[in-house]
């Protein structure tokens, strides 16, 4: 009794929270549209996610406040412990750095998360549309049903699909579904739906066409589901781990320079801020890389209403246009082919002019920021010899605050000294003992300091005149003003490594596609092509090209949709539609492709199992590379250097004894 009066009045508790957090999260929509900065912001994440799910409007300001609000919290958490860990002018640096990181990740956390709701929830549909189906045998009527059961993600699609199907017009509605369907999956649902619809169901020996199409989908989400599952628990973390080295960089400094003071020499060096930015540059490609090998979303190949991008902004301008014709290989030539090719097959949506102009403006940026890193490295090294406390020969333990302030007293005195010289190379040693001798303020300056401090002031005029830009740093520039050049080159190789699974996933579905339209009559081979082009996303422009170019040549728009396509089982797919052309029917064309389905589908885990596996070992290897780097360039590899070039010195000191 007590405990039915405790949940009765704690039930409402709860609903009154809920309720007051789902009103915050809309409060906090509408203001934060008001915003400059964040309306923006929170557009993009608005169409990442309806990218991926359809909601209602209020659902969807719900989700976008709360993963704006999520990605703002954490980012201010980190900025505080950035600033606490790193209270310098680096520290905008690394904000920028843990910004732009923080909120692609957790955003794509959350989008990653919607996508394995959804196809879960699908597996539930269709068993339920599968079950509807038997009784009524009709489609319309078996999505309804299923919708009223579904989850809420998969009955928002069900719901438009049904819709789709029951408009006056279905093509033209389902061709705008297929354009904002979040997975391949739902496509291929929509269609088989409708094409039964439209030509009717058929029971062979093995069962009705529409439900041995349920049945392939199945089977191919379950395969989705696990390989994300295991992808997702190989992969989990390293974006966290690529990001560690920032938040560490600093403490471990601190402890080096307080533990082994002579390490101050290197981290306050020209190599020193080189290695830093070293660490910062593997941070950020080990996070683009990262990004590359985890994408999962389909939508990445869509070219419908994209905005302009920057490179055809840019490319209005007559000098850009004639500088990207000059860098790019000329048409015609196996370059240029090589190329084209290779922009098809990573299913990137830049034109040629548009890759060239990329890499033009890279190479000139990564050419402008070596070159102005050098210069003020340059200046840096510079302040550091006029100004930095002469080190003593501490190796182990802290620099006491006496040892600090004669460091000091002695560097402002060579400062002095070297101003009064002119800062002058050819400033010779008796020039330097006389003026030291006449500054005995402060400091000692027996004899041997006298020495030490000449030949101390000497050696700072030669190294403070050799800080100036070299030939060599100037050609180092334009080698890795060259790699920049050549970094979008080598993303599109990775892509297409990548993307190479995904051309056999779409293949795979033109088979089940195929499948059930060779059983009904008066099928072409133009119908064929036309509904392949409904479901294709890598392949849709070549495929939109033969659909174009058919009635001028049905074989020769065939030819030169396999020569655009090197995928050896696309090659395979066209050569059997060419045959079906005007040779042999389209049933006797494919009568093995239940057969082939099968190998595809058996070769296909075979390949998940060894993708995952390279993805696994890539992934590790990228994610860990930024902590090696930091812990051998930034720590070890210094320390040993640093050990060594001390010994040397007490060596030459006991040599003195």
């Amino acid at each position: 009794m007590h405990m039915q009066l405790f949940d009765g009045g704690l039930q409402p508790h709860r609903h009154g929270i809920k309720e007051q957090w789902h009103r915050f999260l809309q409060q906090s929509y509408i203001f934060m549209t008001k915003v400059p900065w964040l309306s923006g912001y929170m557009q993009r994440i608005r169409r990442r996610l309806s990218g991926v799910q359809t909601y209602d409007e209020f659902r969807l300001r719900h989700e976008v406040a709360k993963v704006t609000l999520t990605v703002l919290g954490i980012l201010f958490v980190s900025i505080i412990l950035l600033f606490l860990l790193n209270p310098s002018l680096s520290f905008l640096l690394l904000v920028l750095l843990t910004a732009i990181i923080i909120n692609s990740l957790l955003v794509d956390m959350y989008v990653n998360r919607l996508e394995r709701r959804l196809l879960t929830q699908m597996v539930e549909l269709f068993s339920e549309v599968r079950h509807r189906y038997q009784q009524h045998e009709m489609i319309d009527e078996a999505l309804y049903e299923a919708a009223e059961t579904a989850g809420y993600e998969a009955a928002v699609h069900t719901r438009k699909i049904y819709e789709a199907l029951n408009a006056s017009d279905p093509a033209q509605e389902l061709d705008k579904y297929y354009e904002t369907a979040p997975n391949r999956f739902l496509k291929a649902f929509a269609g088989i739906s409708f094409m039964i619809m439209e030509f009717g169901d058929k029971v062979k020996e093995q069962g009705s066409i529409y439900l041995n199409g349920l049945s392939g989908l199945t089977k191919e989400i379950h395969l989705e589901i696990l390989r994300r599952d295991k992808l997702d628990y190989l992969l989990k973390g390293l974006n966290v781990i690529a990001l560690v080295p920032v938040f560490f960089a600093k403490p471990i400094e601190r402890w080096a320079r307080s533990s082994f003071p002579a390490m101050d020499a290197f981290y306050t060096s020209k190599w020193g801020y080189i290695t830093k930015i070293i660490i910062f540059a593997v941070i950020i490609i080990s996070y683009i890389l990262l990004q590359r090998l985890q994408r999962e979303n389909e939508t990445a190949y869509r070219a419908e209403d994209r905005k302009m991008n920057w490179e055809q902004l840019i490319s209005s301008f007559s000098w850009v246009r004639f500088i990207a014709s000059f860098l790019a290989p000329r048409p015609g030539t196996p370059a240029y082919a090589r190329i084209v090719r290779l922009l098809k097959e990573s299913s990137t949506h830049l034109r040629y002019e548009w890759f060239y102009i990329r890499r033009g403006v890279m190479a000139v940026l990564v050419f402008a920021v070596t070159m102005t890193t050098a210069m003020v490295l340059h200046e840096t090294v510079k302040h550091h010899i006029l100004y930095d406390p002469v080190a003593g020969n501490t190796f182990f333990g802290q620099v006491s605050g006496d040892q600090e302030e004669q460091g000091r007293k002695l560097s402002d005195r060579d400062r002095e000294v070297m101003m009064e010289v002119g800062m002058s190379p050819s400033a010779n040693y008796d020039e330097i003992t006389e003026r030291l001798r006449a500054k005995q303020t402060g400091v000692s300056t027996g004899p041997e300091s006298l020495i030490e401090s000449a030949n101390r002031i000497l050696s700072k005029l030669h190294a403070y005149n050799e800080e100036y830009l070299k030939w060599w740093e100037f050609l180092a520039a334009l080698l890795i003003a060259r790699a920049g050049y050549q970094f979008p080159l080598w993303l599109l190789y990775f892509q297409r490594k990548i993307r190479h699974m995904d051309m056999k996933h779409e293949v795979y579905q033109f088979q089940t596609v195929i499948a059930m339209l060779r059983e009904m009559d008066r099928i072409s081979v133009e119908e064929i092509l036309e509904w392949m082009n409904r479901f294709a996303i890598i392949f849709k422009t070549p495929i939109l090209k033969c659909v174009l170019h058919y009635d001028h040549g049905a074989e020769m728009a065939l030819v030169r949709l396999k020569e655009e396509v090197t995928l050896t089982e696309f090659q395979r797919l066209v050569d059997k539609l060419l045959l079906c052309v005007e040779k042999i029917p389209i049933a006797q064309g494919f009568d093995d492709l239940e057969g082939e389905m099968a190998f595809y589908f058996e070769q296909r885990k075979q390949e998940y199992e060894k993708m995952i596996d390279v993805k696994a070992s890539l992934g590790k290897m990228i994610g860990f590379a930024p902590m090696y780097t930091l812990i051998f360039m930034y720590l070890v590899i210094p320390l040993i250097a640093m050990s060594f070039m001390q010994m040397n010195v007490y060596y030459e000191q006991i040599q003195k004894i």
